[in-house]
């Protein structure tokens, strides 16, 4: 049975990085409009989407649940996997992590977006 989920897009390898409980913060630069965001899918894709360029076919790697969101700390560096520190960025906390045994293509786009899929 076709279901709906909400996604979040995220370049490799920070992605699969997320399904296998390495890095527990996702850093953006906006925050979710809700909290908290369960069942969101994590999809892989490999290139950061831009207005040029807002949509690709990626993967889904994982379903987690974002509980809450904080303004992101220098001392969250790697929990992050991050390359980079930067002030001014948002921290969102990653819980409940269920990796996908066997990822699929879905669409991978720009912010929180939807997915209808009988693959979960």
């Amino acid at each position: 049975m076709t279901k709906t989920y909400p996604a979040l897009s995220i370049v490799a390898p920070s992605a699969s990085k997320i399904a296998q409980g390495l890095k527990t913060l996702e850093i953006r630069s906006w925050t979710p409009k809700e909290l908290p965001l369960h069942d969101l899918v994590i999809v892989e894709n490999t290139q950061f989407l831009t207005f040029e360029y807002p949509e690709e076919i990626g993967k889904a790697v994982a379903i987690v649940d974002i509980e809450s969101v904080h303004r992101w700390r220098a001392d969250e560096f790697d929990a992050a996997c991050a390359s980079y520190w930067a002030e001014g960025y948002w921290a969102w906390v990653i819980n409940n992590v269920r990796p996908i045994s066997q990822p699929f293509d879905v669409p991978a786009k720009r912010k929180i977006y939807c997915i209808d899929t009988d693959h979960l």
